[in-house]
């Protein structure tokens, strides 16, 4: 049990380098949040080869020693999927849903959107935790149905465990299907969008009603999901309850792309373990 104490905040990991670069502006409680964001530093700085490699500080590839290519088999196939950490007795279970075209590889890519996902391999391999990162079938209730199953399972594993889902892109849509199903929806502790969509069938979920914090991260010019419409649909949670525990951080001038790289996982995790009961 003393992972699972220690959890409820993460350790630190490459701090410094993962920091929000600046905040342009911010609301009482850091509920809403403007971050300075620069392609020419955010990028084209950061990384050796932009989009592609980021630079050798922001990394430690030592976490691929817990990290394994699985697959679980489900009454409706095989489930192909990412594992980093501890597989039974977690302290706390991190899943990245991809977007459209993504695959489980993009969510262990060491390398790309500036080294964030090494950083939260790390961050869990460090803290008693487990990551997982799998493919699925669609963005609609099959999908959501296999990953609810690989939740259950490594559930059953880590009795203990407070559980987040971080949804990329479209990947979102399974957020939110998995806030509506009983199982999903009362089992979960916290959903991270990025540069993701809105569906307003939440306010009828059991994760609402268990009052489940919720982050969104969204790029300014983000051209597939409009900045305007995530804000309206993040300041329509507060009107129903202000105190709802939810985040909004704009990364100015970022684009569709820009939350999964420039999101800082350490305090986002922290805070929600803070929110979860």
């Amino acid at each position: 049990m003393a992972d699972i104490a220690e959890a409820q905040t993460l350790k630190p990991f490459k701090d410094e380098l993962f920091a929000y670069p600046g905040i342009l502006s911010a609301e009482k409680g850091d509920v809403y949040r403007v971050v300075d964001y620069r392609e020419m530093r955010d990028i084209n700085e950061r990384d050796a080869v932009p989009e592609r490699r980021v630079r050798p500080q922001y990394t430690s590839t030592d976490v691929r020693n817990v990290q394994k290519d699985l697959a679980l088999k489900l009454d409706t196939g095989t489930l192909r999927h990412v594992a980093v950490g501890k597989m039974e007795g977690a302290a706390i279970i991190v899943l990245y849903l991809h977007g459209q075209g993504g695959s489980r590889k993009q969510g262990v890519d060491d390398f790309t959107f500036g080294g964030n996902f090494n950083r939260l391999k790390n961050l869990m391999a460090g803290n008693g935790g487990l990551y997982l990162s799998p493919d699925f079938t669609d963005f609609g209730d099959k999908g959501a149905g296999q990953v609810a199953a690989l939740i259950n399972y490594y559930a059953e594993r880590s009795p203990g465990a407070k559980i987040f889902i971080a949804c990329g892109s479209m990947g979102g849509a399974l957020c939110w299907k998995l806030a509506d199903r009983p199982d999903t929806g009362n089992r979960i502790d916290g959903l991270l969008l990025l540069g993701s969509l809105w569906d307003e069938s939440f306010f009828a979920s059991p994760a609402f009603k268990r009052r489940v914090p919720v982050f969104f991260g969204q790029g300014s010019k983000d051209p597939v999901f409009p900045v305007e419409n995530q804000e309206a649909f993040f300041r329509s949670i507060l009107a129903r309850s202000k105190a709802y525990p939810t985040r909004f951080v704009r990364f100015e001038t970022g684009t569709h792309g820009t939350p999964i790289r420039m999101t800082d996982w350490r305090e986002t995790l922290n805070w929600m373990l803070s929110r979860t009961r």
